[in-house]
């Protein structure tokens, strides 16, 4: 009896197997230009004659079960000659995708969305390439969101000329940042670290709103922002960008990429920027951009080996970056720590490497096991004035990720284990502050699929922290098709977080404000609890026809809940005040966003977004302050055909209107120093206009904040700097007025 039961399901188990492994894999790519092997995202991948099917990711990867009464697989794409592929066993598939006609590639790529939402993303993820990134400036990652209106830029003081995020209606240490899906912006870098990646190192930005995935740790509240670089197998082998600006900003960036043999390539991506002009716009003493200088290089070691499985990446980072504040007439050699003039700097050294390794069973191509490894020493010296802040930061972080299937290609998992360890050590005005953090956790994440209207993402993890404790993250994404060309998506999850308050608010530092906390026994983060949050979020997204052509429209709402923050109160003039909370905290987030051509060569953007964020403070419940409620966005592009030399012009407009917002308080204050209760609303323009002479060669302009919107006297106390009302930090707009810039591109 036992042996025929065991033989039975040694039966069952090989069926299994056998049934696992019916299906075919594969990356679509550009056959513009084959060995460059430039992947196609989008491409639409189906059996003839039914309606099994998929889309290439971003990668241009995809996966399809197989039927041994499947004998055709149709590749197409708008732009591209639609092939048939005649499929007799299940594989690995390599195939490049031509171009209709004899447009050349330039054609081609401008056509693509520069950036967009999946129908079949369980996760509501949208996704922007370098073409749209190409719409703005986009000299750093902080200066890539402005043509992205799920993405608020804001300046938090009126000294450093910073540029901070926030996602539905949160700070940027509420959303997870990532560089090629490594936790990378946070702890010591949380300020100033979107300003040090290079917006020409970018390739492809994806911006997931709500929790998520349970892969890339625990912390991620708001969502997630991951960055891909540039790759040397698909970069220029040469690239120049030439940046000047009238705010006195000059920039240079150089890529440098070389095959070395048929499976190593290596890039060399040197950055520069400078800011030696002293601006003065509104006449208050203090320089409305400071001094800066910046030397950046990176060098990327990429690996392929497709026929045995393996691909590697291996970075190599060093920063160096400098910035003088404050009075126009400040001395570093003889006004430091003096009462001469009001000054300060922002130095910064850090050096990183990352690792990743990825290797596919080639006999079993859906399983696949990969590993990523990363190290940062960040170190920043700082004064404000006599108030001095310097962190060191020695970050180490590992991940281990086993994906599969159980049964079938409709049921996939991924597991695995991470591994943290963090170094503190801040020097804070008088006061020396030193922790440890390491943390140790394990994930799973079951993906269901059913190649029509249903996927679900369902993960969770189990961390311990030698601060926090153990604790466990649960997360689930799903999507479900009510109709044709809609997608209903719903998400929530638990997020945690170990705070780095000073950090993440150095803005207090450019004030007169005392530093005061409201402790709690057994608090381990500067006496106080560790931050968590649940996160409940449903989108829709539905495609339609307008002008004969395609559209889509969106809808999504999203609720924050905390169970505990670190409430930063600056409701006191005089002081900012850190406790944990007590009572309630939430922020709700209401966007529709809508996209259309209506016309050809003409794409536009429109979006409104409503922001509801309120915390229980000391003295009450209370808005978010410097939180607009209302903001519109829209956005417009065209481009004229291509000539047959290959020359364009291209015309982008970006628009911001920005409701009124609350300051904090300032009653206390003699009426001298004190602001109104709210700010007045906003406008704001950018426009860039681009003449593309050659696929290889192309100058740009562009004006940002045309309208001159400038926010009058956005430093209290400017005339008595080492009085006790200084304060920077009470910024709601612009305050150099407009800027204009002009640039060029040049690749081989």
């Amino acid at each position: 009896m036992h042996y025929h039961r065991f033989l039975l399901l040694a039966v069952y188990l090989y069926v299994q197997i056998i049934q696992a492994q019916e299906k075919v894999t594969g990356v679509i790519y550009e056959g513009s230009e084959p060995d460059k092997n430039v992947p196609l995202s989008g491409a639409n991948i189906y059996w003839e004659g039914t309606q099994t099917g998929t889309i290439t990711d971003f990668n241009g990867a995809f996966e399809l079960p197989y039927k041994n009464e499947y004998r055709k697989l149709i590749v197409s794409y708008v732009g591209y000659k639609t092939d048939t592929l005649s499929v007799t066993e299940p594989g690995f598939i390599r195939h490049w995708l031509l171009p209709e006609g004899t447009l050349d590639e330039v054609v081609i790529q401008n056509r693509k969305q520069t950036s967009f939402r999946s129908y079949l993303e369980a996760q509501n993820v949208t996704n922007v390439s370098s073409a749209e990134l190409l719409k703005a400036a986009c000299c750093n990652l902080a200066e890539s969101f402005e043509t992205n209106p799920s993405i608020d830029v804001n300046f938090p003081d009126a000294l450093t000329g910073n540029r901070q995020i926030k996602m539905l209606g949160l700070t940027s240490p509420y959303t997870l940042i990532a560089i090629e899906n490594i936790p990378s912006i946070r702890g010591a870098s949380q300020s100033y670290g979107l300003s040090f990646i290079p917006g020409t190192w970018v390739e492809s930005i994806q911006i997931s709103k709500g929790a998520g995935s349970v892969i890339n740790g625990y912390e991620s509240i708001a969502g997630q922002i991951n960055a891909e670089l540039q790759k040397p197998t698909t970069d220029d082998a040469f690239f120049v960008n030439a940046y000047a600006g009238n705010d006195g900003r000059y920039e240079l960036n150089n890529h440098l990429n070389f095959k070395l043999n048929e499976k190593w390539y290596t890039g060399l991506y040197l950055h520069g920027n400078l800011r030696d002009a002293k601006m003065d716009s509104n006449d208050d003493g203090f320089l409305d951009m400071p001094l800066a200088k910046q030397f950046n290089l990176m060098n990327r070691w990429q690996y392929m080996d497709a026929q045995n499985g393996f691909v590697g990446f291996l970075n190599i980072r060093y920063l160096t970056d400098q910035k003088q504040i404050g009075q126009v007439d400040f001395n570093l050699d003889t006004d430091k720590f003096t009462t001469n003039a009001w000054g300060g700097e922002i130095n910064t050294n850090r050096a990183e490497a990352s690792l990743k390794l990825g290797y596919v069973f080639p006999e079993i191509p859906y399983q696949s096991i990969g590993v990523q490894a990363a190290y940062s020493d960040h170190k920043q010296e700082s004064y404000y004035g006599f108030n001095v802040y310097d962190i060191h930061h020695k970050s180490f972080y590992s991940n281990v990720i086993f994906s599969s299937i159980i049964g079938d290609s409709r049921h996939n998992f991924k597991t695995g284990i991470s591994f943290s360890s963090d170094y503190y050590d801040e020097q804070v005005r008088n006061t020396d502050y030193l922790r440890i953090e390491n943390s140790i956790g394990g994930f799973f994440e079951y993906s269901f699929d059913n190649l029509g209207n249903l996927n679900l993402i369902a993960g969770v993890r189990l961390d311990h922290h030698n601060q926090i404790g153990t604790f466990v993250t649960p997360r689930v994404h799903a999507r479900y098709t009510l109709w044709d060309k809609a997608a209903l998506k719903g998400s929530f999850g638990r997020g945690v977080r170990a705070p780095s308050i000073f950090a993440e608010n150095q803005q207090l530092f450019s004030s007169a404000r005392t530093i005061s906390f409201v402790t709690t026994a057994g608090g381990r983060f500067y006496g106080l609890d560790a931050e968590d949050a649940w996160n409940y979020g449903i989108s829709f997204l539905q495609g339609f026809r307008i002008f004969n052509r395609d559209a889509d429209i969106t809808f999504d709402f999203y609720r924050t809940d905390f169970v505990n923050q670190i409430v930063v109160d600056w409701e006191d003039p005089q002081q900012v005040l850190f406790y944990n909370l007590d009572g309630s905290s939430y922020a709700n987030s209401f966007q529709t966003e809508i996209n259309l051509s209506p016309a050809e060569r003409v794409d536009v953007r429109l979006s409104y977004r409503l922001f509801d964020v309120q915390t229980d403070y000391l003295s009450g419940r209370l808005q978010k302050p410097l939180t607009p409620k209302h903001r519109f966005f829209a956005n417009a592009a065209y481009e004229t055909k291509l000539s047959e030399k290959g020359s364009q012009w291209k015309f982008d407009v970006t628009y911001n209107w920005l409701s009124d917002q609350r300051f904090p308080s300032t009653l206390s204050n003699p009426e001298a120093f004190r602001v109104s209760e709210r700010t007045p609303h906003l406008n704001t323009l950018n426009a860039q206009i681009t003449r593309v002479f050659s696929p290889k060669f192309e100058i740009y302009v562009g004006g940002e904040n045309i309208t001159n919107v400038r926010q009058n006297n956005p430093i209290v106390g400017a005339d008595d700097p080492f009085g006790p009302y200084f304060d920077t930090s009470l910024v709601y707009g612009p305050i150099f007025g407009s800027m204009y810039y002009a640039g060029l591109r040049w690749k081989m």
